[in-house]
């Protein structure tokens, strides 16, 4: 019990912080500035953006054009979650500030509290953006109707926070590993992109070569399988992209309790 007022406590108290944080405002316009070019294009790519009544066959299933867009959307989840909490832990170890809070709380509710922050903010965040894009789609598709609407949200937006908290985690051990923000940056960006070419690679040499295999080693090589209508496929997804976020923060755990804070 003692263990979830800590995390409740650092959860808090760094969640007010950092929605007053400047940084929370500039992520959620550049995030959103991204979202609409993604949406202009594909809607441009489809031919048009409004779509006449009586061109949704399956008003229960979101239309294909505004999936897309959500799945392109995924590409740029990455380096939104870098930029935002690439200095939770990096910030304080730098600073040793991080010592007077591991005299107060263990070292297993910081980590957690830091990294629920991340989860909150960006829980908050994309929900704003799906809000705006499923009402766009409300309007290209007049008979999209409003329970599949609300339907579609949710399933959106939990498939989208699903895959994200495997790169929250993933920022969350980055930022254990050095004192310097800056070097904690650099080496999200590096294993983000590390593990976009691991999964082209894969890709690539699908059943020609043992490189193939790579695909199977990176989050977003799953990301489909939870978009997937098959509920079987989207548990599978569901529970990989779960054993990345717990392997990710079980590293980032180590790496604190083995170095000197």
């Amino acid at each position: 019990m003692d263990g979830l007022k800590e995390i409740a406590v650092i959860w808090s108290a760094e969640t007010l912080r950092a929605i007053r944080s400047a940084r929370t405002l500039v992520l959620l316009g550049l995030y959103a500035m991204a979202c609409l070019a993604v949406l202009l294009f594909v809607t441009l790519l489809s031919g048009g953006s409004r779509v006449q009544p009586g061109a949704t066959p399956d008003l229960e299933q979101l239309p294909g054009v505004i999936e897309n867009v959500f799945k392109v959307n995924l590409f740029f989840l990455p380096i939104y979650v870098t930029l935002m909490g690439f200095d939770q832990i990096s910030g304080e170890v730098g600073t040793r500030s991080i010592r007077y809070v591991t005299l107060r709380a263990r070292l297993s509710s910081l980590l957690l509290g830091k990294f629920l922050v991340q989860t909150t903010l960006l829980v908050g965040l994309v929900l704003i953006i799906d809000v705006g894009i499923i009402l766009y789609a409300r309007y290209a598709f007049p008979n999209l109707t409003l329970m599949a609407m609300a339907l579609n949200l949710v399933k959106v937006w939990l498939a989208t926070l699903v895959f994200s908290l495997s790169y929250v985690a993933l920022t969350t051990l980055c930022s254990s590993l050095f004192r310097a923000s800056g070097l904690s940056l650099v080496f999200n960006f590096c294993l983000v992109f590390a593990f976009l070419l691991m999964e082209l690679a894969g890709r690539y040499y699908e059943g020609r070569s043992i490189l193939g295999y790579l695909r199977f080693l990176t989050p977003s090589y799953y990301s489909t399988g939870l978009f997937s209508q098959d509920l079987a496929d989207m548990g599978r997804s569901g529970l990989i992209y779960l054993s990345f976020t717990l392997l990710f923060l079980g590293g980032a755990y180590g790496v604190l309790r083995s170095r000197d804070l």
